[in-house]
């Protein structure tokens, strides 16, 4: 079997939050000639920057720019990925929650013109970033593909976050960055140790300069870089995953060897994790990756914390 995925990561130069006009330009520009609805990811805050080159402190960006996802920027983006039958990522945005907090939220929009889910930035770079914190890991069904988690720069600093991603189910984690210093060298090894880990598709897209660093890269289930950006300039990575590597790789083994998601029989004794004032469960150690020995269907063991949102 095969469940090939076009993908298509765009290293980008941060634009103004209401230039909806020049990101559909762009997505036409990198999509062209592609296989039909691709998944097109940006960076993090892609629209970001303040409206009309407006002087802001960087504090009062986030208030500035906020708005409720389903406003008219949001209506914006479900329309564009609708007219050009794309899986838009538009990269995260600021987002003013109903609760009068704002958010780094990261949304998606399918060919159908729908938003199909959303995830707030659980955790913000402080104390330089001043949004209010998520707190609820998010994953998305591909129609007829796969299954794709969500999370924003920093969050992949936190082994937690892709670990619970797979857990619920995802093959592809897009890791949305906009990372300007002198990090970048070890987000590179998080990305690779993060697919390594949990045998899945890590895609970390950071933004072009002058504001990024660049060098975005896909990272396959085995911590094989596919491709990688050289360096800080706008880049267009595209490629055809197969999600079915995933599969295959938890079933075999990666390098033919380790197979995490087995390693618990489901009579072990469970693991006390005083970390988290919880346990490993071997019977629910696999969450939804259904390896061949579970002793219960996937449906069974869906997480309790998070949620699993499929359009």
């Amino acid at each position: 079997m095969s469940r090939p995925l076009p993908l298509v990561l765009a290293q980008a130069a941060q634009r103004a939050a209401d230039d909806l006009d020049g990101l559909a330009a762009d997505v036409r520009k990198r999509t062209a000639g592609l296989p039909a609805a691709p998944l097109i990811v940006y960076p993090e805050l892609h629209l970001g920057s303040p409206l009309g080159g407006t002087a802001l402190e960087p504090a009062e960006v986030p208030e500035a720019l906020a708005e409720p996802l389903d406003g008219p920027r949001g209506r914006a983006l479900a329309e564009l990925a609708g007219d050009l039958g794309v899986w838009l990522a538009p990269g995260s945005l600021y987002e003013r929650g109903a609760d009068g907090r704002v958010y780094n939220t990261a949304p998606v929009y399918s060919p159908r013109g729908e938003r199909v889910v959303s995830y707030r930035k659980i955790f913000p770079w402080r104390p330089y970033e001043t949004v209010a914190p998520g707190a609820e890991f998010t994953v998305f069904d591909l129609d007829g593909v796969g299954r794709v988690g969500l999370s924003i720069c920093y969050d992949a600093w936190f082994p937690e976050t892709t670990r619970h991603l797979a857990w619920m189910g995802a093959e592809l984690v897009l890791n949305f960055v906009l990372t300007s210093g002198s990090d970048r060298a070890q987000e590179l090894v998080l990305a690779r140790a993060n697919a390594i880990v949990n045998q899945l598709f890590v895609a970390s897209v950071n933004c072009a300069a002058p504001l990024g660093t660049g060098r975005s890269l896909l990272v396959d289930p085995q911590g094989n870089v596919r491709s990688e950006a050289a360096g800080d300039s706008d880049t267009t990575l595209t490629d055809v995953i197969d999600l079915d590597e995933v599969t295959n790789v938890r079933r075999i083994g990666t390098a033919a060897l380790n197979r995490p998601w087995q390693q618990f029989h489901p009579d072990d004794q469970a693991l006390a994790l005083p970390l988290y004032q919880g346990r490993i469960d071997p019977a629910t150690w696999a969450g939804a990756t259904a390896p061949t020995t579970l002793s219960r269907p996937p449906s069974e063991l869906r997480p309790a914390l998070g949620e699993v949102r499929v359009p």
